[in-house]
């Protein structure tokens, strides 16, 4: 059974035909690089298949269930319980602190906050970044932030992680470590992962790529 397929989807904004009838299927366990040029659809794809926004026409499945047809309630409470998502820059409560932010999904999932708290410890030692548990966003390099991110995606256990550029906004050897515990820690728990990127050295990671343009498929590469 394929974890993630979408089925002839379409997405427009405007007059702007973001996702032309695109069809592709990810395995159990696969990292996958979405890539191709600005404009040819990357993210859009990412975010239908994870369910942040919905196609126009066409289906979305995850593990066998149809994911555009669920309502708004019930496809934010898939990505709480089984995806991990990762921003190019983060998206980190400001006001809160490194350790704040990794345990918010858990505090989201009605876990206790001393528990919340312990795990999301764990992630951040995991990640290299515990000395910064106490720090706020504002206070941190990019990627320590990026540390941070990669560690609340993980918190729960995801069995999908979605990476939108995690390294786009980065130097290349913060950029290298990032995606290096992104996808060790992936390996580790047999996560599958989606990652959009315009980076031909971060696509080298994956097991197989898959090239958009206009908002079709223009190639896949193992």
């Amino acid at each position: 059974m394929t974890v993630l397929e979408a089925r002839r989807i379409e997405k427009a904004f405007g007059r702007t035909r973001a996702l032309r009838g695109l069809s592709t299927a990810i395995e159990p366990g696969e990292v996958v690089a979405v890539t191709g040029p600005s404009g040819s659809g990357k993210s859009t794809l990412l975010h239908c298949l994870s369910g942040i926004m919905r196609p126009e026409t066409g289906e979305v499945h995850y593990a066998g269930q149809r994911v555009d047809t669920l309502d708004d309630a019930a496809r934010t409470r898939l990505r709480r319980e089984h995806f991990g998502i990762v921003f190019q820059f983060g998206r980190l409560v400001p006001e809160l602190t490194a350790v704040e932010n990794v345990a918010l999904p858990l505090l989201f999932d009605r876990h206790g906050r001393e528990e919340a708290i312990t795990v999301a410890r764990g992630r951040l030692e995991e990640a290299g970044a515990a000395e910064i548990a106490g720090a706020r966003p504002t206070e941190l390099s990019g990627g320590e932030l990026q540390r941070v991110a990669v560690a609340r995606a993980l918190v729960t256990g995801p069995k999908v992680i979605f990476a939108d550029e995690p390294t786009g906004a980065l130097d290349s050897v913060a950029g290298e470590h990032v995606l290096s515990l992104l996808l060790s820690a992936a390996r580790r728990d047999s996560a599958t992962v989606v990652i959009v990127t315009h980076d031909n050295q971060v696509a080298a990671y994956a097991d197989r790529e898959i090239v958009l343009r206009d908002g079709v498929m223009a190639g896949v590469a193992a």
